[in-house]
This record gives structure tokens, sequence and C-alpha cells, in this order.
């Protein structure tokens, strides 16, 4: 048994992680999830300013500092109607209170994704602090009204092949037509959606019933009916299909899936719309819709991402204040193993159906997710996200599932972010942390180095663009 084998040299394997980032470093960037607002590169105007792009719509830094008791309208962000909290207009003063407020990053990768934007977008390396706010804020603002620093520009610049924005089924998709039209959308495009039905699939979700009878309106179907309702679904899956969707998205609470009949489902959803429905039925219909969906995936083709595990708006006041999204949002528990058994069970060894699965709770990564990926055809691990896409969770994630899973059970990384300039750094980051994953592997004799350089690839390119469909895009 050769000396190195399991033992390694952290000097050898430093080496060798450089060696297999160069590869993954030159490939372009593949964005199947996320929510940069399509508008952006539709328009393709000049960003606001510092302030407006990189602190107020991200949620990661303002929950931050309203744990310190600084309220996010003090950050700019936007409250809701009637609600009386000031808001910052002032784009330099919401800078000089996060760099005031700068060493509450420390050890955080909110502050390494924002420094490595700093000095990898906008070129600017002065250490972030009280003294340093202005001249920060005004070297970005002078780049930020740059002709190659507009989005479309940037675009091109980060090297991403396709970004997928996330709508709902109430979207008209008018704006994927705009950029449909510019060669910049539609199948095969650069800029593609994702169908995203939570918000007329969950009788939890605000406005629910009124937002079925809207899916009614867009798709021209009347959905009083379950039947319509689900015909409804179908006509925005196509609509979204025809816009250069591969994908569909469900943010539910839990991974419960269920089959009831046909009329046990239409019963619950007649009570949803009368306003009758307790938790459990909505629970119930969300589990039950998973394998409706399913079924139209196999018909359509679009994978399916299930987002499950996140208790929604648990900060009450900062959901009343501010709404949705806002960095409210607790992880819990979650069960895998029987909430996808239904799915499983139906159509778990159906080739023609890809389920990505996504976690917040890091204890299923060896006990359920990775045994479930690695025993099931149809279903797919998707990347650390949220509270884990961070170094050491993606590491911790990679030897957590390997083992069972392997690297090709596994869906490639997703940025999952509102902020387009973060998109390079966080892709560049996983693809360090699995060169150097790998590079241990090599190191101790486990791995030869020229599949190590294969394995790099696929994670970062080749896996996500045949998993998601994106084999025909741009």
């Amino acid at each position: 048994m050769p000396d190195e084998l399991i033992f390694a040299s952290a000097d050898r394997e430093r080496d060798i992680a450089r060696e297999l980032h160069a590869v993954a470093a030159q490939l372009p960037l593949i964005c199947p999830h996320g929510h940069v607002d399509p508008a952006l590169l539709a328009e393709d105007q000049p960003f606001g300013d510092p302030a407006q792009l990189l602190v107020v719509p991200d949620h990661y830094v303002t929950r931050m500092l309203l744990s310190q008791g600084i309220p996010p309208g003090r950050l700019g962000v936007p409250v809701r109607d009637g609600a009386a909290e000031p808001v910052e207009t002032d784009g330099r003063a919401i800078w000089r209170l996060l760099a005031e407020h700068w060493h509450l990053f420390r050890g955080t990768p909110s502050r390494l994704w924002m420094e490595r934007t700093f000095t990898g977008v906008f070129d600017v390396h002065t250490p972030l602090r009280a003294e340093t706010a202005d001249e920060i804020y005004d070297a970005i603002a002078a780049r930020l009204a740059e002709p190659a620093f507009r989005p479309r520009a940037l675009f091109q610049r980060f090297g991403i092949e396709t970004l997928a924005t996330t709508e709902s089924p109430l979207d008209d998709l008018a704006t994927h037509a705009e950029l449909a039209a510019d060669g910049w959308g539609g199948p095969g495009g650069r800029v593609i959606t994702t169908f995203r039905p939570d918000n007329v699939v969950d009788m939890e979700f605000d406005g629910w019933a009124g937002n079925v009878a809207r899916l009614g309106e867009v798709a021209g179907t009347d959905t009083a009916s379950f039947g319509g309702y689900l015909d409804a679904l179908r006509l925005r899956r196509e609509a979204f299909v025809a816009a250069g969707a591969t994908s569909s998205d469900h943010g539910h609470p839990t991974a419960l899936t269920a089959s009831l009949p046909e009329a046990e489902a239409a019963e619950l959803f007649q009570r949803g719309l009368s306003g009758r429905a307790s938790a459990r039925d909505a629970e119930l219909f969300r589990a039950h819709m998973i394998l409706e969906f399913a079924r139209m995936s196999i018909d359509d083709g679009l994978v399916m991402q299930l987002h499950p595990g996140a208790a929604r708006n648990h900060n009450r006041w900062l959901h009343g204040t501010h709404g949705r999204d806002k960095g409210g949002d607790i992880p819990q528990a979650t069960d895998y193993v029987h909430g996808l058994a239904p799915l499983l069970d139906a159509y778990g060894n159906d080739p023609r159906l890809r389920v990505v699965v996504y976690t917040l709770d890091e204890d299923t990564f060896t006990r359920e997710l990775a045994p479930l990926a690695g025993g099931y055809a149809a279903l797919y691990l998707g990347a650390p996200w949220w509270f884990l896409d961070t170094p050491d969770g993606l590491r911790r994630f990679r030897e957590a599932v390997t083992d069972s899973a392997g690297f090709y059970n596994t869906a490639g990384f997703v940025d999952d972010t509102r902020a387009f300039c973060s998109i390079p750094v966080r892709h560049d980051i996983a693809r360090r942390v699995d060169a150097a994953y790998l590079a241990t592997l090599v190191a101790q004799g486990r791995l030869p180095l020229d599949e190590a350089a294969e394995i790099i690839a696929d994670l970062a390119y080749h896996l996500p663009k045949r998993i998601f469909r994106l084999e025909t895009k741009a």
C-alpha cells in the first residue's frame, strides 16, 4: 500500500487544488436557479448607486444588521403599504451605516462575497471601514457610470452561458419576451425563466384564492373547479416552456408528498377557495400537488426543483413591516425519507422525471438525501443553498454525500441570488471548494489526477447543463 494512501501533504494538496481550480476557472457559468430580476438585463440600464445594488436587496446583509438592532428601513429596505417604518433613501448614508458596522461580518460568507465583489468586479482593493466608506462608495459609483458596467456587459464579462430567473404563473412573461426579441431569451437563450407556482399552490400564501382566480384569467380558463385549475397550470407551463424554461421550482415548508384520490384533492381545493381550509388541509394539498406537478413534468420535460425546509416569515414583525423574502425565514428539520416516499413510489424509477432536491437541514445529507439520490433514477441532490452555501457548508456537503451518492447524482452549483454582481464570486468559491476536496482525494491516492480534472469540469459545467436540460442553450 503506497504511503500516501489516506495520508496527505497539505502543501501537495494546495498545489493539486490550484491545478484543478484552473481547469474549472475557464469554464462558462451555468446558473440554473436564481432570483435576478430579468428586467435588469432586458432594459440594460445603468445600475443605481452602490447601496441600491449591493446592500438594499441583500437579506444576508440586512438580517445581520437587524440582529444588532438596526432596522431594515435604515438600510433602504422598502416597507409594505401602510407600514409606518421610515425608509432611508440616501445611498451614501446607507453605505456609511454598513461600513460603521462592517465588523459584524467578520468570518461570514457575506463579507467574503462582498469583498471579492469589490476586488474582482469593481477593482476596488481598499478595505471597507468607516473612514474609507466614502472612498469606496465613490469608486464603485464611478464604475457603475461606465458602459462596461451595464448589466449585459457584465453578463458577458462574467462568462455566464445561461441564467435562469424565477417567475410565478401569474407573470405575463413580457420581460422575457423582450429578451427573446433581442436574441437573449426564449429556448436556447442566455436568460430563461423558471416556473415557480407557490403563490397559487400554497393555501397559506397571502391572497391564495385571489391568485387562483387571477391564474384563470392569465391562462384563459375557469379555475373555479380543480380540473380547471390543473388545466390552467398546464397552460401556464406551456407558456413558460415556450419562453425558454427548462425547470420548475417548488418552495414548500416540508418535503411531504401525497397521492390523493381525485375527489379528495378536489374537495381540499374547494375548502381552500371558500376559506375553510385548515393548516393540515393546506399541507396535504401542497403534498398532493407535488405529485400533480411530477405528472406534468413527465409530459412537458420541466425538471422539478424542490426547496423545502424553511419556516417562512418566522420574524413576524419583519414580514409585517417589509414583506416576504427580507431575511425573516429560518431553517427547520425536514424528513425526506418518509416525505418523498409517495413521489418516489410513483415515479422515482422513471428516467423521464428529474427531481433536484435541496435542503436547509444538513443533518439529512448523509442520513437521508445521499442514500435516496444513490437509489432512485429520478432524484438528484441540489447544491447547499441559503444558509449552507458557504465555503464550509459546501465542503461538508461533498464530504457527507459522496460516499453514498458519488459525484454524478449531484446537480452542480446554484447561486440562488438576487445580487447579480455576486454571481461570479459565488461560483468561483464553489469551484475552489470542489477543487480543494478533490485535491484531498488525489493527494491521498484515492483518485487519479486526470479523473479529478474530469470531475471538476463536470461539477462546474457539464452536470448542471445536462441535469437541467440546458444542452441546447447558447
